[in-house]
């Protein structure tokens, strides 16, 4: 919105005597001063906005009054305080923070439309959720085959968005990797497709999986925001793309403003979701940043460079597939399931070896740190 209406008085004032008194319009045309004010605005925002929208979840009581599954499984010595009474829902704050700060600092471009309405639509599944769970009362919402039905669905409307359309087909039909310069496959539209799928999919769960603790989703969630942010702006510049020999993609440079919104919106959130956490993001802001993730990692060509920004979220992801696969496969063999981590996801594994969740949490970041700058080293190291 900005962009539009700065271009708008620009031209209106153009050939008058106001011309040069507003030559600083012209600022809103970078990419630069409009991330920064995305990210000011969506920071600033999530400040004035947190503590009302905590009292009005409080009011309508959409708060955790049941046992989470580390208190189910009866965890409460890492624990210092009770998450009953929490709200939950942060993703309302969270969500319309990020979508408003986007439009009003990007170029409402397909790129930028079509990651907003991921993470809309898979907001309003993870809203879906956390109220079946408030309704329930129970850790149990919405089914798994639900939720990955409509992420499935998710991601095939971006594939086939993206293939069918000559100016990004390329994004489906060219399978790019890190640490390599040229595309490993060619003309692999289907293989494209299902890698498009899997990283919605998987991103979308990935983080909130990761949801568990304090502060450890939005925070590992901030840090990955952070690679894409110099990702998208460099994959937006011809030239920079060119000399890291990278895929240029017209247009990424916008997703650059939505990379700072969420960055914005993220810390504003952590403020009040820090331990002792104020609110939750629940299902609702969770599955939705996954998927923004996950779009915006396929709308700039670089998919795996995901799973390194992310590393995090892959952990935590695959304690809980491999836990899953142990167990049932034992129990199949000796009649007993047995566990390969104390519980998963991998959080509260270190929670049961006696980690407190400020250490969990902290410990997480770091690690978060070092796999950006691993994803960041694959800018040069090609």
């Amino acid at each position: 919105m900005m962009y539009y209406a700065s271009q708008w008085i620009a031209d209106w004032v153009e050939g008058t005597v106001w011309a040069e008194r507003l030559s600083f319009l012209r600022l809103f045309r970078y990419i630069t001063v409009r991330s920064g004010g995305a990210a000011l605005t969506a920071l600033v925002l999530s400040w004035w906005l947190g503590p009302r929208v905590i009292a009005w979840l409080k009011r309508i009581r959409f708060g955790q009054d049941y046992q989470d599954r580390a208190e189910a499984a009866g965890d409460l010595r890492a624990r210092v305080l009770s998450k009953r009474g929490t709200p939950t829902m942060g993703g309302l704050l969270l969500v319309p923070v990020l979508t408003l700060s986007t439009l009003l600092w990007a170029a409402w471009i397909p790129p930028v439309c079509l990651t907003l309405l991921c993470v809309l639509v898979l907001c309003g599944l993870g809203f879906y959720d956390d109220f079946a769970k408030i309704n329930q009362q129970s850790s149990r919402g919405a089914s798994e085959r639900l939720k990955l039905a409509v992420q499935t669905l998710v991601g095939l409307f971006v594939g086939l968005y993206l293939w069918w359309t000559p100016a990004t087909s390329r994004l489906v039909t060219e399978i790019m990797v890190p640490f390599y310069k040229y595309p490993v496959l060619t003309g692999a539209g289907m293989v494209g497709l299902l890698l498009i799928v899997l990283v919605l999919v998987g991103s979308s769960n990935a983080v909130n999986l990761t949801d568990g603790l304090d502060g450890l989703a939005i925070g590992c969630t901030v840090i990955a925001a952070f690679v894409f942010l110099v990702f998208t702006y460099l994959a937006g510049n011809a030239r920079a793309a060119a000399y890291l020999q990278i895929p240029y993609v017209p247009g990424a440079g916008e997703l650059t403003v939505f990379c700072a919104a969420m960055i914005g919106a993220g810390l504003g959130f952590l403020w009040y979701n820090c331990h002792p956490a104020q609110v939750f993001m629940g299902d609702t802001g969770s599955l939705a940043l996954g998927g923004g993730l996950g779009v915006v990692a396929v709308l700039i060509h670089q998919p795996f460079v995901l799973v390194i920004a992310g590393g995090v979220f892959v952990l935590e992801a695959v304690s809980v597939l491999v836990q899953r696969a142990w167990f049932r496969y034992t129990r199949l063999r000796t009649g007993t399931g047995q566990r390969v981590f104390l519980m998963a996801p991998l959080h509260h594994h270190f929670e049961k070896k006696g980690w407190y969740e400020s250490q969990v949490v902290t410990r997480f970041y770091i690690l978060g740190v070092l796999f950006a700058v691993l994803a960041l080293a694959t800018l040069k190291i090609r």
